[in-house]
């Protein structure tokens, strides 16, 4: 069974998104991250790129597959986890430990689209 953090949002696409001062922290859920087994890369944007809700903003790669990721939120990419250049696997090790990017958004609004633990529980199927 994954783990599913209350308190967080997320994304039909299994990104999570936790808001701390008007800024969003991004990353994959521990449903995904199972999924793909053990993750060898991160391609992330650049700091200041622009990134755009329901569209993609990087990939995951794993020696099963490689696998999008989708922004759930709109804005200005602030910072992107350098730790991940290195240590990709750390997604697996605590998917929720380990944010992606952080976002300075746009629209908070977006936020009322996605899901909340129970909502994103039944979409898994647990």
């Amino acid at each position: 069974m994954s783990k599913i953090v209350e308190g967080l949002k997320y994304s039909e696409s299994h990104e999570w998104v936790k808001v701390e001062d008007g800024v969003a922290l991004v990353g994959v859920s521990d449903f995904a991250q199972k999924e793909m087994g053990d993750i060898t890369y991160v391609d992330m944007p650049d700091v200041d790129d622009e990134v755009t809700a329901g569209e993609e903003f990087g990939a995951l790669e794993s020696v099963k597959a490689a696998s999008d990721l989708i922004s759930p939120v709109s804005g200005k990419v602030v910072a992107v986890n350098e730790e991940l250049d290195e240590a990709p696997e750390k997604v697996n090790e605590d998917a929720y430990a380990n944010w992606i990017i952080k976002v300075e958004m746009s629209d908070p609004s977006e936020l009322d689209d996605l899901m909340d633990a129970e909502a994103y529980k039944a979409h898994i199927g647990e």
